[in-house]
């Protein structure tokens, strides 16, 4: 029972943890543009072939 008493309350300050990168990551822009990204990919870039 004591060890009930130690990982309730860990997991719950790791899940609030992790909420809390989430919402940093979410007001610090980085899901802004996931389309742009995506295409990006796909651009044939002359610039980043070997010469």
């Amino acid at each position: 029972m004591d060890i009930v008493m130690f990982l309730a309350p860990f997991s719950l300050a790791l899940g609030l943890m992790a909420v809390a990168a989430f919402w940093w990551t979410l007001r610090d822009g980085q899901y802004d543009d996931p389309a742009g990204d995506a295409a990006r990919i796909l651009v044939d870039d002359p610039e980043d072939r070997p010469t």
